[in-house]
This record gives structure tokens, C-alpha cells and sequence, in this order.
């Protein structure tokens, strides 16, 4: 390996003991943090190395004590769903509005969480997911106004929108929305090493000192000063040359958003979701493009895609795909991408699949959990046949990935369009993570 990499080898040290002293005495990673914290318009920010899912347990964990119910999206990352386990939180789970012809999430709606308060003014943190993994953000402006109100903090998992401070076009970011605490990971949509992330905070609702605290907790002890580095040089590439890099970006995809739209037998996603939704918005980066009407699932032209054109998709469903344009595409790339999806075309035949097939988020509508997801997680379990789970509650979580978002969360029922929509789904090529038996043969339910 060291004939491979050796300047990167060189830098794979430790941070203590390596750019720093053991004792943190020369304050490089505070000075870069606060640097972050500028130009991301907080008062705080911490650089985390264990991707959004430091930020997203620290923040449920420092507003959060066990039994505290907590607002919550059920559109969430296990990463959320993980805090709700740890921290022994209540979830109520906020449902966003739903897109009937295109079977798609959207945005959750201001009346939705005052609907929350209304049922529990004892809550002690909203916690949105926005941009959602399609793209949609919600009114955080609004949202967060509602939240202060009853002096409760928002918190936002913003990991598919670190780019959004940087450029007008973009939705407004969680802070430039009012967020109490944000985390977004650089590594998804900016130039930081994988496993990068940030959590950035306000003053005020939180404690910032016991936020701090527990991100130590959290976070690995032995932090990589590579991806430490990394961020900082994000930080800085896109505090001082953000909005040109961006214009580019945003040009390319509108060049690849008209070439697809062009192709007979794709449907391609637009910003025109949410047209009518007063204060959502969109990420035109993130462009899904439905290949049901060529006969193939998202699985297959992933495959084709990746194999023979080098295109390389985010996500892909039983019908769709999912492209993320970003500051590291060039020319060549969109034009790859555009020959690719041409040559798809070739591959037409009869379509198997219904719309419905789209997206599974109509499945987690109306779900409450029955027990908390720590007592369920936490409940003695047994391991049934999956033929006999209909009407068990969970004991684990059961994650389509990508997007990581829990079909099934612990102290939910399991439904049997839940578990035909699954073996569907694994039958096609689905992964899904969170299972005790990856298979799906048998799931653990709470005994």
C-alpha cells in the first residue's frame, strides 16, 4: 500500500500527537471550527469524522432524556432512528404530505408540527429531516418560528444540503432558516474525505457546552487529522469560491436535466413538485429519472449504467435512479451520463412494473410505534418466520439502503403490504440493512 499512497500514508496521522500536541495546545481544530461556524452563519460548529450520524445522535442526546417525547420526522435516517434507541426518547412521528400521482414524499408542513405541539406541549426538540433524500426541503423559516414560540428547539438533519449556504439559487440553509442545531455531511455534496461531517449550533435553546460534550462521546477518540483537514479545506473552498463553483454546477444540471427529459422513455423528477407548496423547495442537484417505461427497474439500469458507461447513481429503486450533481462534475461527466441513458433506450422492453412501485413512503404513513424504539430494541425477542410477522411489533430496524430511511422501526407493527413491498423489492435486488437475518426469511419480533 505505501508504494500505492505514500503522501497519503504520509498524512494518515493521528491528530493529537501528530498536527496537534497531545495536550490540544496549539488550538488549530477551535480556530477551524470557528472559521466554520462563520461561514456557515452559526455561533458553534464542531467537525465530526463519523459522518451526520455524530451530529444526529449528539443532538437527540443533549435535548433528549429517556421517556421525553420528542416531534419528530418519520421520514428519518437510522442515524436519527439510533439516537431515538440511545436517548430512550418518545418519538411522535410527523408524516410529510404526500405526491398521489408521482407516490412521492414531500415537504412537512408548519400546521403539522403546531398539530404536534397541540398534542404534546411537553416536548423537548423538533427534529426534521431536510432536504429529504429526494430533495424536498420544508419551510424551516416557519417551522422554526412555531418551535420558538413554546421555547423548544429545532434540530435538522441537513446532510444532503451542505451546498445550500453557499449559493442563492439553492433553498435556504437550516441556520439562515433559523435552526437551533444542523449537521450536513461535507462528504456527500462537497469536497471533504468521506466519513465528514458538520454539526453547526445557535445559542440560545441549546446548551452548547453539553452538545460539545457529548459529540466527545459520541465521536471516535482518535479523530483522522486527513479528514479534519479535509473539512477545513472545504470549509474554505466554499467560503471564498462557493457561489462561482455552484454556478457551474447548477448549469450542468440544467444541460442534464433537458438532455434526459428528451430521451423517449424516461421521466425525469423537476422542481415543479412543489409549486404549489408555499415555503417548500427543492435541490435541483439530486435528479431522479423513472426507467419503468423501458421495461427495466432503477436496479438493473444502475447496473447497466455503472458497468458499461462508467455513470455512477446515488440510489436506484425498483424504478427509478437517482443522479447527485456536484461541484466534482465536469463536462465529460454530464456527457457520459447523457450517452448513458441513451444507450438504456436500446434496452426497451415491456414495462413490469406498476407507478406505485415508485416509492415506498406511502408505507410509513399513520405509523405511531407502540413502544418507544429503546424499549422495543431493548425488549426480549424472538425470531419468527417472516410469513408469521404481520401484526408483530418490530424488535429491529428493517432499512432499505440507500436512502437508509427504516421501513420498519422498532416498536412498529409490521404490515403485510410492509413485508410483501420488501420481498419485492430483495427479489429485484434490494439491500436492506438494520436485519438480524439479511435474507428477510425471519424477523426479530418483541416476545
Amino acid at each position: 500500500m505505501r508504494t500505492l499512497w505514500p503522501d497519503t500514508l504520509a498524512l494518515d496521522i493521528p491528530h493529537a500527537g501528530g498536527v496537534d500536541t497531545t495536550h490540544m495546545s496549539l488550538g488549530l481544530l477551535p480556530e477551524a471550527e470557528r472559521l466554520a461556524a462563520a461561514a456557515y452563519g452559526s455561533d458553534r460548529a464542531r467537525f465530526l469524522v463519523n459522518g451526520s450520524t455524530t451530529g444526529n445522535l449528539a443532538m437527540l442526546l443533549a435535548t433528549c432524556a429517556d421517556g421525553d417525547t420528542v416531534i419528530i420526522s418519520r421520514m428519518l435516517h437510522k442515524s436519527l432512528l439510533a439516537g431515538l434507541v440511545f436517548s430512550g426518547a418518545r418519538p411522535h412521528y410527523l408524516v410529510p404530505a404526500f405526491d398521489d400521482e408521482r407516490n412521492l414524499p414531500l415537504d412537512i408542513e408548519p400546521a403539522a408540527v403546531a398539530g404536534a405541539f397541540d398534542l404534546h406541549p411537553q416536548a423537548r426538540a423538533v427534529v426534521l429531516v431536510s432536504p429529504s433524500y429526494v430533495g424536498v426541503t420544508s419551510d424551516l423559516a416557519a417551522i422554526a418560528a412555531i418551535c420558538h414560540e413554546r421555547g423548544v428547539p429545532l434540530l435538522v438533519d441537513e446532510a444532503w444540503g451542505p451546498h445550500f449556504h453557499f449559493h442563492p439559487s439553492l433553498p435556504a440553509s437550516a441556520m439562515q432558516s433559523g435552526a437551533d442545531a444542523a449537521v450536513s455531511s461535507t462528504h456527500k455534496m462537497l469536497a471533504g474525505l468521506t466519513q465528514s461531517s458538520t454539526l453547526v449550533a445557535q445559542t440560545g435553546r441549546l446548551d452548547l457546552e453539553r452538545l460539545g460534550t457529548i459529540v466527545d462521546m459520541v465521536q471516535t477518540t482518535s479523530p483522522s487529522a486527513l479528514i479534519f483537514a479535509s473539512l477545513d479545506a472545504s470549509r474554505r473552498q466554499m467560503a471564498l469560491d462557493g457561489e462561482r463553483l455552484l454556478d457551474t454546477t447548477l448549469a450542468h444540471v440544467t444541460r442534464l436535466r433537458a438532455a434526459l427529459a428528451d430521451i423517449d422513455g424516461l421521466d425525469v423528477l423537476s422542481p415543479e413538485i412543489v409549486a404549489d407548496r408555499p415555503g417548500a423547495g427543492f435541490d435541483p442537484t439530486r435528479i431522479i429519472v423513472d426507467v419503468h417505461r423501458l421495461g427495466l427497474t432503477g436496479y438493473e439500469a444502475e447496473r447497466v449504467l455503472r458497468n458499461e458507461h462508467g455513470v455512477y447513481v446515488e440510489m436506484s429503486d425498483l424504478l427509478s435512479v437517482m443522479l447527485l450533481i456536484t461541484i466534482g462534475d465536469d463536462d465529460a461527466s454530464i456527457n457520459r451520463a447523457i450517452s448513458g441513458f441513451q444507450a438504456l433506450t436500446a434496452l426497451r422492453q415491456p414495462p413490469r412494473h406498476l407507478v406505485a412501485a415508485r416509492s415506498s413512503g406511502d408505507l410509513l404513513f399513520g405509523q405511531q410505534a407502540e413502544l418507544t424504539p429503546r424499549q422495543a430494541f431493548m425488549a426480549a425477542a424472538e425470531i419468527v418466520p417472516v410469513e408469521r410477522a404481520a401484526g408483530r411489533v418490530s424488535a429491529e430496524s428493517i432499512t432499505p439502503y440507500p436512502p437508509g430511511i427504516p421501513l420498519v422501526a422498532p416498536g412498529e407493527r409490521l404490515a403485510t403490504d410492509i413485508i410483501d413491498y420488501l420481498q419485492a423489492g430483495i427479489a429485484e435486488g434490494m439491500y436492506i440493512s438494520g436485519l438480524a437475518d439479511a435474507s428477510f426469511r425471519s424477523v426479530r419480533v418483541v416476545r
